[in-house]
């Protein structure tokens, strides 16, 4: 089961903190780091911080953009250093790992951390279903990138060990993937374009409402193809419309 939960660093500055993450993880047991476009892997140093944990180093897998990292998740937890003023439904540590444990029974899942200065984007935020963020002295929040992996994969063993995984239900259904979820969302929003419901140049929050009411739903994958039905029918409509006009007769012939 931990083997199906991901850690993704999102371009890392310093390649030792990479290191000093895998070693944080596999401490806890967890060997699966994703890498978003590390500004500088593999290095020396981010093989000096892992110290005993090279093999999780050895093994990770570097990613052009964070929807490459998220391939074949079911569930999406975005790590954040402060709370943002975009809505998003939002968990603690300890009930992020409770999460993670009890969904990576069903699939793979994955929890985002940002980059060390500013964090995940509010387009990177849209990928996930959850943000977590970690309680810290209002006076003074700043934590290191390695120590929050740390924090979390804490959680995430303590969970394992008290049998977070044991009372979940596996579905008959599989939930619709980030990938999956990703391409509805790209087939939404052209269709509220051609459609003339939505403004490419001013519905922004539109469609960052649309992600956070689908992702609150999370569809299996028989429904996300039904949407994707009625999508495609809509469009197949609209065409048909502009078609029938086109072949009209002018009414000067």
């Amino acid at each position: 089961m931990l083997d199906n939960i991901r850690f993704v660093l999102v371009e890392t500055s310093h390649p030792g903190n990479i290191g000093a993450a895998a070693r944080a993880m596999k401490t806890m047991g967890l060997g699966r780091l994703e890498l978003v476009r590390p500004k500088l892997f593999p290095a020396a140093e981010a093989t000096a911080r892992a110290s005993g944990a090279e093999d999780l180093l050895e093994v990770a897998q570097v990613h052009p953009d964070l929807f490459g990292a998220l391939v074949g998740c079911r569930l999406v937890v975005g790590s954040s250093a402060r709370l943002r003023s975009v809505h998003w439904p939002e968990l603690d540590p300890r009930a992020c790992a409770e999460t993670l444990v009890r969904e990576a029974v069903q699939g793979p899942v994955a929890l985002v951390f940002g980059r060390e200065r500013t964090g995940l984007s509010n387009s990177e935020l849209q990928c996930c279903h959850y943000l977590a963020h970690i309680p810290t002295n209002p006076g003074f929040g700043s934590l290191n990138l390695a120590a929050a992996v740390q924090v979390f994969a804490y959680e995430v063993l303590q969970a394992h060990l008290a049998g977070g995984s044991e009372g979940a239900v596996v579905e008959g259904q599989e939930l619709a993937t980030a990938e999956a979820m990703e391409g509805f969302y790209g087939h939404l929003t052209e269709t509220l374009f051609e459609l003339g419901f939505a403004d490419p140049s001013q519905s922004k929050k539109l469609l960052r409402r649309l992600r956070r009411l689908f992702n609150r739903a999370r569809p299996d994958r028989n429904e996300l193809n039904i949407l994707r039905g009625i999508l495609s029918a809509a469009q197949g409509r609209k065409l048909h419309r502009r078609e029938r006009w086109r072949a009209r007769p002018s009414e000067s012939s």
